[in-house]
């Protein structure tokens, strides 16, 4: 337990406490609830809810009979809502925390209980995020593990479509709730998120406080859908397309999981969000993820920037999961790696001037051609969440020294006459086992170019030297694991020798030398 942060030494007077549900008309915000994890200091966490117009509510923090904090407001028509910013809490718990609605001689009292302070994370996505524990790999050993991570809460956001921007989530599937091996494994593409779980006890084994996880995501979802109309416009996105039903299969409306599964957490004060989705773009509105995916992000950090009173940091951390692999008829289909790419906004890697304060997990060699979900869903769920908690670790909380990436070119240097391409990295490579056809360059001769695969030489510990004598023409540009497919499970050519991080797609212009350029 830790010592509460700015106790004010009074004492909690007796009264008698209505069920959260009694009085018409007020009531908490729908994820505000017993076992709830609040934002921990430097941010004050957002409690707000329903009441009647010009009636008074006093939100009140206490642990035992010693009160935190008192807050006190008044509930704003026409939206019939009323909103308190709890001071700065440092991590720790439990609490109890009651809102009294005073109008005219009528007093109404609701009560939460068990509420811890730490940080706060949302997770979001498609199915990749939705698998649940019980579908990965060492599920039962998983499962069996979550009494222990009675600080890590979870809570999962029903399945909800909206024309419109909802201010209040229609319905949870989980109500904050400490994990269980039920909760953690109600089956498949139910709640829990597997990667939300995992990453957010790979969390707490570092940080040692409680941990908030909220996950909302839907299957077979196009970014568009969690867009909201402001960041489609931004990328020219003004009409509803075609939709192909090969990759999306879950709702693709735009903007309907935005209104009802993201904008109502908008008060919310959060740490960061982590983010698995781009197989349903594979093949609708492709050419602009570069653009869809850096807006969403964008417009995130505003809405729950403005939502929750500016707690939530302006430019929180966004970590993401580039995609994996995917077995399919039409190897040379391309709709992978270049949602790889732009998923970094076409750098190769983040955070970058497009994306500031992102990370990202790389998990193209997770691949599961034998997974029972379809190659498409690989079940090594827990080397993708070590691999976001590595990010989040050096990006959200600032932990220097961390290599939570693999190593990315950062010199092309072509010696045509010597048949050579010279790759320097920025950091040191592992050429894990020799690969001839992973590295391809673009052969240009008489106006057309052709990519040809081009064989690993000579390497050292920062550099690899790429034998090109197969082209007679000119050599355009080099790209890296440009394929639905590019290794077996953990077998991808290149890693960082002390990190297991496999070193990122990539394609590059000769003209240019760095990726991304």
């Amino acid at each position: 337990m830790v010592a509460p942060g700015s106790a004010l030494r009074l004492v909690l007077p007796l009264i008698l406490l209505a069920d959260r549900s009694a009085g018409v008309g007020f009531r908490f915000a729908s994820y505000i609830d017993n076992y709830m994890v609040l934002q921990k200091e430097p941010a004050g966490a957002v409690i707000w809810g329903f009441g009647i117009p010009g009636a008074i509510v006093t939100v009140t923090l206490y642990q035992g009979q010693e009160i935190n904090m008192k807050k006190v407001t008044h509930v704003k028509a026409p939206s019939n809502t009323w909103m308190v910013v709890l001071d700065p809490m440092k991590p720790g718990g439990p609490f109890e925390m009651m809102a009294q609605q005073t109008f005219g001689t009528r007093n109404i009292t609701l009560k939460v209980h068990d509420i811890l302070f730490g940080d706060v994370w949302l997770c979001s996505g498609q199915s990749n995020m939705q698998m649940t524990v019980l579908q990965i790999f060492n599920a039962t050993r998983e499962l069996s593990s979550a009494a222990a991570y009675q600080s890590v809460r979870i809570l999962s956001v029903s399945l909800i479509q909206a024309e419109q921007e909802l201010e209040d989530l229609d319905a949870v599937d989980l109500p904050w709730s400490k994990p269980t091996s039920e909760n953690l494994g109600q089956g498949n593409f139910t709640y829990m998120s597997a990667v939300c779980w995992l990453f957010g006890r790979y969390l707490y084994d570092t940080l040692q406080y409680p941990i908030g996880l909220i996950s909302s995501s839907w299957g077979g979802t196009p970014i568009e859908a969690w867009s909201s109309g402001r960041s489609l416009k931004a990328c020219g996105i003004l009409n509803q397309g075609p939709i192909p039903q090969d990759s999306v299969t879950g709702p693709s409306e735009h903007s309907v999981l935005w209104n009802a599964m993201i904008h109502p957490l908008q008060n919310m004060t959060l740490k960061g969000v982590i983010w698995y989705q781009g197989e349903s773009n594979m093949n609708y509105n492709r050419d602009l993820y570069n653009c869809t995916f850096p807006a969403l992000i964008e417009d995130w950090r505003q809405t729950f920037h403005h939502g929750s009173q500016g707690q939530t940091e302006r430019f929180f951390p966004f970590g993401f999961v580039q995609l994996s692999s995917y077995l399919s008829n039409d190897n040379s289909d391309d709709g992978f790696p270049q949602i790889r790419w732009h998923q970094t906004a076409d750098f190769g890697s983040v955070p970058n001037l497009k994306m500031p304060n992102t990370f990202m997990a790389v998990a193209m060699d997770l691949c599961d051609r034998n997974s029972p979900f379809g190659s498409i869903h690989p079940r090594d769920k827990e080397t993708v969440a070590y691999r976001l908690h590595l990010g989040a670790r050096a990006v959200a909380y600032g932990e220097k020294n961390l290599i939570f990436q693999g190593p990315l070119p950062e010199n092309i240097e072509l010696l045509a006459h010597k048949g050579r391409l010279n790759l320097t990295y920025y950091q040191q490579v592992q050429v894990q086992r020799q690969d001839d056809k992973i590295f391809e360059i673009s052969c240009c001769s008489d106006h057309q170019c052709k990519w040809l695969p081009v064989p690993m030489s000579t390497f050292s510990t920062q550099t690899l030297t790429l034998d090109i004598n197969s082209c007679y023409g000119t050599v355009d540009a080099l790209r890296y694991a440009w394929t639905l497919w590019p290794c077996e499970y953990k077998q991808c050519p290149l890693y960082h020798p002390s990190s297991t991080l496999p070193a990122p797609p990539f394609i590059a212009f000769i003209l240019d030398q760095v990726p991304g350029h």
